[in-house]
């Protein structure tokens, strides 16, 4: 019987960790990595990979634990001559760190009031570090769930300015992720340049369809039988970014504009918080115009 499972002995305390690769594709490269995290003790819990056969690109992701005591730096370190030899672009991170989100909102709060509860539940290991709006409406949920919240007017005049102060917030709160749950305000191009790849938006719409004010009467005027939402990758191109998680929902000529809504703030909702925790898990990798997601 392992030393480990003895009565009175206690199971080895461990430490867990992802691994997210991208590169070239070519011959050795899961021996390579799998040769390296063996030298240290490690045990795989989770694998992934893929290879893109129009680019020729291998994505990875591998879950796994190791002796307390070898943190990140450890790994990165014992893994560099693999990184360097495949030329990888790769990230080591602690599986059991929260991730911290700025949530960006404005009148309509379902999206957000969602991501608050599945944190609250435990079903996404996250915390809310600051709520952002461009009005007053969700300063009582803020307070509630013990936010700071600040709410930031945008104008023509003064929008460079604000824009500044949600990168300095950004920055001061080590946020990872900026979350645009129905913020109603266009990002600029240099913006979404300066956080690209951790700003996720929730589009009213399944992509590409029906852009605009009111799409979900845009769509009951069309007779339409699929609504659906988006979630994506904030990028200059508006509404164009790498898409992350979609859904839809049949509906039918008996139902009203209303009755498309109300659907449509469910699957907001839904959609958004399912591509918030693939991202803080480490299961989004960006390939080109398009993600890979790897499941669980």
């Amino acid at each position: 019987m392992p030393a480990s499972f003895v009565a009175g002995n206690k199971p080895a305390a461990l430490s867990s960790f992802i691994l997210a690769l991208t590169c070239e594709d070519k011959p050795a490269i899961v021996a390579a990595v799998t040769t390296e995290l063996a030298a240290i003790g490690a045990n795989i819990t989770e694998s992934a990979q893929y290879r893109d056969v129009a680019s020729n690109c291998f994505f990875m992701r591998i879950a796994f634990t190791v002796p307390a005591g070898i943190g990140t730096g450890d790994v990165e370190r014992i893994l560099k001559p693999v990184v360097e030899r495949f030329s990888m672009k790769a990230s080591v991170n602690d599986s059991g760190r929260r991730a911290k989100l700025v949530v960006m909102v404005s009148k309509f709060d379902h999206a957000l009031l969602h991501l608050l509860y599945q944190i609250r539940v435990g079903w996404l290991n996250a915390d809310v570090v600051a709520i952002v709006s461009n009005h007053k409406d969700s300063a009582g949920t803020a307070s509630i769930s013990n936010v700071p919240y600040f709410c930031w007017r945008v104008t023509g005049d003064n929008k460079a300015e604000q824009e500044q102060r949600l990168f300095d917030l950004v920055d001061e709160t080590k946020a990872d992720l900026v979350v645009l749950a129905r913020y109603m305000q266009v990002f600029s191009d240099t913006l979404s340049t300066r956080l690209s790849g951790k700003v996720i938006n929730i589009h009213h719409s399944f992509l590409p369809s029906f852009k605009g004010a009111k799409p979900y009467h845009q769509a009951y005027d069309r007779g339409v039988k699929l609504i659906g939402a988006t979630a994506h990758y904030v990028t200059p191109e508006l509404d164009e970014g790498p898409i992350i998680e979609q859904e839809t929902e049949r509906v039918t000529h008996s139902m009203s504009a209303e009755d498309f809504v109300a659907a449509g703030r469910d699957i907001e909702s839904r959609v958004l918080a399912r591509a918030v925790k693939l991202h803080a898990e480490n299961r989004v990798m960006l390939n080109g115009h398009k993600t890979v997601i790897f499941q669980q």
